[in-house]
């Protein structure tokens, strides 16, 4: 299994972040996950995590903390109401971010840009072009065509 980098790193972060953790909470999360994780992190990749900082000031990566929260879902919340509204906030965030998706990637609004550059480009093909007779060329031709009527 080829895993992104990006993942590898956010399963550094994670480490590190269970390593300071209290054993009671890490002890909840089953022993094959933590290896995985320890097994799985890119180990070029140093992050050290300041415990006397919040985590939201930790600049952690979005895959961190979508891991945190999916631990914290499935092995640290023991609350059934608190499971059902941490539930809710993530369905909303998942909305939000897909409502952003489908506005960024519209399919017709594609099509519509799509359908102007190609207009644009119909319209300089068939542009009129000027030819300007003031060019060096054309007043020698002209010259000489006068020369030569004259004589």
């Amino acid at each position: 299994m080829d895993i992104p980098l990006t993942i590898r790193q956010a399963y550094t972060e994670l480490d590190s972040f269970l390593e300071l953790l209290d054993n009671n909470y890490r002890n909840k999360i089953p022993q094959n996950l933590r290896d995985f994780f320890k097994k799985e992190k890119d180990i070029n990749y140093i992050k050290n995590i300041n415990p006397k900082q919040p985590i939201k000031e930790q600049n952690l990566k979005k895959e961190t903390l979508a891991l945190i929260a999916m631990l914290n879902l499935q092995y640290w919340c023991e609350d059934e109401s608190e499971k059902k509204r941490l539930i809710k906030i993530y369905a909303q965030n998942e909305e939000k971010y897909q409502a952003e998706l489908r506005q960024k990637y519209n399919p017709d609004d594609l099509f519509k840009n799509k359908k102007k550059v190609v207009q644009n480009q119909a319209e300089e093909q068939n542009a009129i072009i000027e030819y300007k007779k003031d060019t060096l060329f054309v007043k020698i031709k002209n010259f000489i065509k006068k020369l030569l009527k004259k004589n």
